[in-house]
């Protein structure tokens, strides 16, 4: 295992927590952490401390006789409100490292112990059930995060008999579930996990510009140059790289349908997006999610809980994620369709079944990008004002990350369907099978060799599922390529 991420409070990328989140990587605290929380911590007024005072404020000066003692443990399980499925492990886990983040940057008046117990959590594999809805991502991810909170400090069950709970002082108590560090967490995975379809959705457009035979302009840095936006160019020279050597790929043809033609600026818009979103949840994951903060000259109440950032960024990466798999799907309707592709046979199956071949793998293409759409609603328009009206304006950031992570599997499984009916028409392209595009019968032709990288791709889609002679049931096939796409494999 690689060596122990180091929780600072700074310095933390998306690509750490997601390394930490799936088992690949250990954390721990680090020393400049746990000196700079001491310190803050001794700088705690005395006086009512701030569950105090929103007791008080919630329930009236005669309301509440519970002992301050016991106030911390009770703020925590009351905060225990979440419903629906359990979030992910990997997510929780994320949630987990974030909130331990924001803590050791020393400004939440909190001991290391908090969060030390939370870095200890997911080193000893400790995952919470946390169900993933309840949250509106202002005062933070109160509901998930009070699920993590109750058992690190002992109030549910979950720590094993060797790892003590915390007891917290009524600002840990807060400072533990204050913060969109759900949501930052879920948004570091999403991160990464769109940088993966990103980079498969380039190769999977570059196998089908190889299997149509695609005019070479649209990758022109030239042309690109002239609109000056970056990504695009981006894009077509790692297409370049990928089409190098190609002998379908070139000048003297027809242009393409926008699908084609337009694929680098299409996806370049993508990476851009992709690129911002990175930004501001790295500015999240390492910043002061928190309130009130304790600075030199006392309690500094802010806005910091609120998730505004991250649910305008999740939004738009859910929007660009529309944008790769709406343009995904048309190439598989291209692919499968024997009058748009010249010399393959329609469905790309070429046996003596009833011959639907892949039809069906462009309905599931075109059932899972309809149903991005909708995902894609931005959650950030909306704020339902709560607790009397004083939170009475929220970010619905949790919302945002849930749908992109949503959005990510079903964006996956099209760039997928993609991949494995441009490794088809390759296949029949190597072996020289051609229809005659007025008859639709089966001609011989010469045989011919795909770029090199574009061979690669190839391979890669056939070492986890066959060449398709007839019909069969193509589940297994779209899942096992599936999994290529989440795992790297084809990029």
């Amino acid at each position: 295992m690689a060596e122990r991420l180091q929780i600072s409070g700074e310095g933390l990328t998306c690509q750490d927590i997601w390394d930490v989140a799936s088992g690949a990587r250990g954390a721990a605290l680090s020393a400049t952490a746990v000196e700079r929380m001491a310190a803050n911590a001794a700088q705690v007024p005395a006086g009512p401390s701030v569950l105090e005072q929103k007791r008080k404020w919630l329930l009236g000066e005669h309301a509440a006789d519970l002992p301050p003692e016991d106030l911390p443990q009770a703020f925590v399980i009351d905060h225990c409100a979440g419903v629906g499925d359990p979030l992910p492990d990997d997510a929780v886990r994320a949630a987990m490292l974030c909130r331990a983040n924001v803590l050791a940057a020393g400004l939440s008046g909190c001991r290391p112990d908090a969060a030390q117990i939370l870095v200890d959590m997911v080193e000893r594999g400790v995952t919470p059930v946390v169900p993933s809805q309840g949250s509106v991502g202002a005062a933070g991810d109160l509901a998930p995060m009070a699920h993590i909170a109750i058992v690190a400090i002992g109030a549910a069950p979950g720590l094993p008999d060797d790892l003590a709970p915390l007891h917290p002082t009524p600002k840990e108590a807060l400072s533990l579930i204050n913060g969109v560090s759900v949501t930052a967490g879920m948004a570091a995975l999403a991160v990464v996990r769109a940088r993966r379809v990103f980079d498969a959705a380039v190769v999977a457009t570059a196998m089908t510009m190889e299997t149509v035979g695609a005019h070479a302009d649209c990758l022109d840095a030239r042309g690109l140059q002239a609109r000056r936006h970056p990504g695009p160019l981006v894009v077509a020279a790692r297409m370049r790289e990928l089409l190098a050597g190609s002998t379908k790929v070139h000048r003297e043809r027809a242009t393409d349908a926008f699908s084609i033609r337009c694929a680098p600026t299409v996806l370049g818009a993508a990476l851009e997006i992709i690129d911002q979103v990175e930004t501001t949840v790295e500015r999240e994951i390492n910043g002061a999610s928190d309130n009130p903060l304790l600075l030199e000259d006392g309690w500094l109440e802010t806005g910091n809980f609120h998730g505004a950032a991250l649910s305008m960024a999740m939004d738009h990466l859910k929007i660009a994620l529309v944008q790769i798999a709406t343009l995904s799907e048309r190439h598989s309707f291209r692919l499968t369709y024997g009058q748009l592709t010249p010399g393959l046979p329609s469905f790309l199956v070429p046996g003596t079944g009833l011959n639907s071949g892949f039809m069906l793998a462009q309905y599931t293409a075109a059932s899972l990008t309809s149903e991005m759409k909708g995902l894609a609603h931005p959650a950030s328009v909306d704020s339902i004002p709560t607790v009397q009206h004083h939170e009475d304006h929220v970010s619905m950031a949790p919302i945002a990350a849930r749908m992109a992570l949503k959005s990510l599997e079903a964006v996956a499984d099209v760039v997928a369907i993609e991949a494995l009916l441009a490794a088809q028409g390759l296949d029949l392209r190597k072996a020289g099978r051609f229809w005659d595009p007025e008859t639709r019968e089966e001609q011989a032709m010469a045989p011919y060799e795909p770029a090199p990288a574009i061979e690669a791709a190839r391979a890669s889609v056939r070492a986890v599922t066959p060449f398709w002679e007839d019909d069969g049931v193509l589940h297994p096939a779209l899942m096992a390529v599936g999994a290529l796409v989440r795992e790297g494999g084809l990029s």
